[in-house]
């Protein structure tokens, strides 16, 4: 999994924290999930399922809601209005940067938020609430015993799993204004319902209303023994496994044209995960890497670039061609690190190279030898640096033969 923390604006314009996890393989699909009441991305319920979704392929950003978490603003002005508001201000930045959301799932009101937003996301093709209330009103009984105060006065501090929490009477207004029943009557894409049968926060009967407004496709999955919260991680994996078995006709995944989790030996593929414009997936055996352009020339820094990997490869190629000499000859080098840097001079700025016009490609090397070695020592591991394979194939004839793999292989 690759994890990366973004912001974007919310609604209202304050920045959101947000955390995208990407699969180490070729991304199949963008999910965007919102997190329950009060809660935030990080719960356990959001890192677990968002977790094991990648290990199918599927891309996952979750943020937090204005006021909560990392994001900026005032909780105690939000509303279910301004949760739906930066669900759709979530999607508009993952459609704009990445790819537009094709699953929505929600936890809790969360999962109430989704039902109502789906409506306003044409690209999205299947929807998951988990534990959801089928009336957004439901998380007013959380704090019942200071309705009145709320309504007399305008606002009240009340305790909501452990913390203090600003409830305005602003909040309880607009939470009774959204029939959430008629949005899920009108959703016209696949819903998967996911609740416990003894979930003692938002019961059973929530998930049988929103299940028998909602049109075909739709299926119901009982979460058995599972809490409201998802504090198991067998539960949470369960949920992740069966939202990518369900959801996968649906988002139109094609599973035969995936590539092999891992390379035959001696083979390196590059592809790209269709993270941001510019960012590839490096599969060499069992190893993943990163490979990303910097975001001064329109990537997202997610890893190394090019020529970063050419660098890397003749630094290690030369700390490995010294070790090897060392052991072979005796010679006590306890310590190497080699530092590189690369750019492109113009010919004539290098007196001794033979190409004289344009410009040339410039490696700067400089070696770290740690140990009680002499001056003959050192010079004799200098000297076998230039030796090294990959160094050898720098300064030598390169021949690269580029074929249509399609055609090769005639499909």
């Amino acid at each position: 999994m690759n994890p990366q923390r973004l912001q974007f604006p919310g609604s209202d314009g304050q920045q959101l924290a947000a955390r995208l996890d990407t699969p180490e393989g070729p991304v199949r699909a963008f999910a965007l999930f919102a997190h329950c009441f009060t809660c935030s991305k990080d719960t356990l319920a959001a890192s677990r399922v968002a977790q094991s979704l990648t290990a199918h392929g599927i891309a996952v950003l979750r943020f937090d809601f204005t006021g909560l978490g990392g994001s900026g603003g005032d909780f105690a002005n939000t509303n279910f209005s301004s949760n739906v508001a930066d669900l759709h201000a979530a999607a508009s930045y993952l459609r704009e940067n990445f790819q537009a959301p094709a699953l929505l799932i929600g936890h809790s009101l969360g999962g109430a938020a989704v039902l109502s937003a789906a409506g306003g996301m044409p690209e999205v093709k299947a929807v998951v609430t988990i534990a959801a209330p089928s009336d957004p009103s439901h998380v007013v009984g959380l704090f019942q015993d200071h309705a009145a105060r709320i309504e007399a006065e305008g606002e009240a501090e009340v305790m909501l799993a452990g913390r203090p929490f600003r409830i305005k009477r602003q909040f309880i207004d607009d939470v009774k204004e959204h029939g959430l029943l008629a949005s899920v009557s009108k959703l016209h894409r696949a819903l998967l319902v996911m609740h416990a049968p003894h979930d003692d926060t938002v019961a059973i009967e929530n998930a049988t209303h929103i299940f028998s407004v909602a049109k075909h496709p739709k299926s119901f999955i009982s979460l058995d023994t599972a809490d409201h919260l998802l504090t198991r991680k067998e539960d949470a994996d369960y949920v992740a496994d069966t939202i990518a078995a369900w959801s996968q006709r649906y988002l139109g995944i094609d599973t035969s044209r995936l590539p092999a989790a891992v390379a035959e030996e001696g083979l390196v593929r590059v592809e790209e995960n269709h993270v941001g414009r510019y960012q590839q997936r490096v599969v060499v055996g069992p190893h993943r890497l990163v490979a990303d352009e910097p975001v001064s020339f329109a990537g997202l820094n997610g890893g190394p670039g090019p020529y970063d990997l050419l660098l890397a490869a003749l630094g290690a190629c030369t700390a490995m061609t010294m070790r090897m000499y060392a052991e072979r000859k005796g010679l006590p080098l306890e310590h190497v690190a080699v530092s590189l840097r690369h750019e492109k001079i113009h010919a004539t700025d290098c007196a001794d190279c033979a190409t004289k016009e344009g410009r040339i490609d410039w490696i700067e090397r400089e070696i770290l030898m740690r140990g009680p070695l002499d001056a003959s020592q050192r010079a004799a591991l200098l000297a076998i640096a230039e030796k090294c394979p990959v160094h050898r194939t720098l300064h030598s004839e390169v021949v690269v033969r580029t074929r249509d793999a399609e055609a090769a292989t005639g499909d």
